[in-house]
């Protein structure tokens, strides 16, 4: 490692320069029709498997009311569908549809799509593209060892 590199400033040039690439990537507009929220609640339902609203509401930090409105405009749109708890009749679980999961996938192309035509735009040389395309693997190892 270079002796001049300090780790404490790496790690905060890092935080700050993919937070913004986050957050930036989020504020695009992109075709798919799902709002942040709605992106939010598919995504978790997708990676938790069924479960309630009220359980995707504490997990998301949001009002048990919040989360319902969001879920009901997915429902309603056929991206999420109601069923019974098979633990439990009393109870309704929430899963994606086979559409949630194509929004999905498709909010995904569109992010990757966004940030392809920035890299090819020209504002970048072909040596730093290659750094680009080398900094993708040390990030994906760097967040394993957090």
């Amino acid at each position: 490692m270079n002796e001049d590199l300090d780790p404490n400033s790496v790690a905060s040039a890092l935080l700050t320069s993919i937070g913004m690439l986050v957050r930036r990537a989020r504020q695009v507009p992109v075709e798919g029709g799902l709002t942040m929220p709605e992106r939010t609640a598919l995504s978790r339902l997708e990676r938790t498997g069924p479960t309630t609203s009220s359980a995707l509401a504490r997990e998301a930090q949001i009002t048990a009311q919040a989360m319902g409105a969001t879920l009901n405009a997915l429902r309603t749109r056929g991206l999420v569908e109601r069923r019974p708890d098979p633990d439990d009749g009393r109870r309704v679980v929430l899963t994606v549809t086979d559409a949630g999961r194509q929004a999905l996938r498709d909010k995904r192309n569109a992010r990757a799509e966004l940030l392809a035509r920035a890299l090819t735009s020209g504002a970048f040389t072909s040596t730093e593209l290659e750094q680009l395309a080398a900094a993708g693997p040390l990030l994906e190892r760097l967040a394993q060892h957090i």
